[in-house]
């Protein structure tokens, strides 16, 4: 069964973009990364899929349940952490977690004590006295102490320290070992290709590619490197460029024997070709053709 489906799932703002024709067909049991620039369409396609704004057009499912008739039903599998969240400032830790616990008519005292322990949160304090990133692992254990099948999390590692961030992910990578699908949309790449079996890259509203993070890192691109020259060259096919000190590095997409010869007619001190690393590769979806 598809933990997620959507075909040519569309959101409008009026005249403005929202999101564009967005497929995806995410398998139960996945750990999916949705990844994209800030304002690529990320925060809308996940609102779209819980019910939280209504679509333009297209159609969504939810292992098997359409999102606008079957919201309820879809609502109690989920454990969704947005990229923001307020709280009742006045409100205790403890008592926002029993909260949304009896919403859901679930006992969840002991899965939240653990939770909370293992993310350094104290359940006594309120809300208004904690930090950013505590109040972000309020949000955690919000979506994770009623163990749901599908966890949909929304830059969840914002204003979490990198130890929290090690220790978010040991959770989630737990709670996908025993099943449950988790679908995560960030900007950090790391992220991605550190912990997410398969991925989509969204940017303007459109899904430009989907697959596995192995299977996208053979895009043909090459880094390359060139020591030595006093301006930044001129090469059709080449993007991501930066230049400093006399050192040129940049992506290249196309015949490597153009490059060869593009190269030929520079000065430069020395050269280096090499397969780029994972975040240059993501980097190359983020340019518009345009831009090459």
């Amino acid at each position: 069964m598809k933990a997620i489906q959507t075909i040519n799932l569309t959101k409008r703002y009026g005249k403005h973009r929202g999101i564009e024709n967005v497929g995806l067909a995410i398998d139960e049991g996945d750990f999916f990364g949705f990844i994209g620039p800030n304002g690529a369409g990320k925060s809308t396609t996940i609102r779209t899929l819980l019910g939280l704004i209504f679509p333009t057009s297209g159609t969504a499912e939810i292992f098997g349940k359409q999102i606008v008739n079957d919201k309820t039903e879809i609502l109690a599998q989920v454990g969704y952490l947005p990229s923001e969240a307020i709280y009742y400032g006045n409100m205790r830790v403890r008592d926002i977690l029993s909260f949304a616990a009896k919403s859901r008519r679930i006992n969840c005292k002991k899965e939240a004590a653990q939770l909370c322990e293992r993310l350094e949160l104290d359940p006594s304090r309120k809300v208004g006295e904690l930090s950013l990133g505590n109040r972000k692992k309020v949000g955690i254990v919000l979506a994770m102490q009623h163990n749901p099948r599908l966890y949909i999390l929304d830059e969840p590692t914002s204003g979490l320290d990198p130890l929290m961030q090690q220790e978010f992910y040991s959770l989630l990578k737990e709670r996908n070992r025993q099943g449950a699908t988790v679908f995560l949309s960030s900007h950090i790449l790391s992220e991605v290709t550190r912990y997410c079996e398969h991925a989509a890259v969204i940017r303007e509203g459109s899904v430009l590619v989907s697959d596995s993070v192995k299977n996208l890192a053979h895009t043909g691109v090459k880094q390359v490197t060139l020591q030595g020259i006093a301006a930044v060259p001129e090469i059709n096919g080449t993007t991501n460029m930066s230049f400093n000190n006399g050192c040129a590095k940049f992506l290249y997409r196309g015949d490597q024997s153009e490059l060869i010869r593009a190269l030929s007619a520079l000065r430069f001190e020395d050269v280096t070709i090499a397969d780029p690393d994972f975040e240059d590769i993501f980097l190359h979806y983020y340019t518009k053709e345009e831009d090459l």
